[in-house]
């Protein structure tokens, strides 16, 4: 595994754990100022748009697997599995909601590590009550 590959897999990980953990500062970290991702454009509005379906929502678990890197100069293109579970908080408690999917995420390298231009999650099955994702 190459360098450039292994801090790939390691910012996808720790992205995953952000969300996971709600560390809205640790998942903005993670995009330049002009990326888009979640339907939305800049780290900020990334970051809106991901606490509005997270922020209400009980604990949630993104797990990520069978990472594919492609990686020219300065930018790179990943394209990882994720099967992520959530589960409901307050009128939604009992409930759960499961995806599983693929993101399509590209990269550009910066004085301070990967980070991410563009961010797709494409689900493919999903399980249970959306509604588990509602605002917070």
């Amino acid at each position: 595994m190459t360098h450039d590959r292994e801090q790939i897999v390691e910012r996808l990980a720790e992205l995953a754990a952000a969300l996971d953990r709600r560390d809205w500062a640790a998942l903005g970290a993670a995009f330049t100022d002009s990326a888009t991702g979640y339907g939305a454009a800049g780290r900020d509005g990334i970051v809106a748009v991901v606490r509005a379906h997270l922020g209400g929502c009980g604990p949630s678990q993104h797990l990520l697997g069978n990472h594919r890197i492609e990686i020219d100069d300065d930018r790179a293109r990943s394209l990882t599995y994720a099967r992520v579970h959530h589960v409901g908080a307050g009128p939604a408690a009992g409930a759960s909601y499961e995806c599983f999917g693929e993101y399509d995420d590209r990269w550009i390298r910066t004085r301070d590590g990967w980070r991410l231009t563009s961010r797709t999650f494409t689900i493919s099955h999903d399980l249970g009550d959306f509604g588990v994702l509602r605002p917070g």
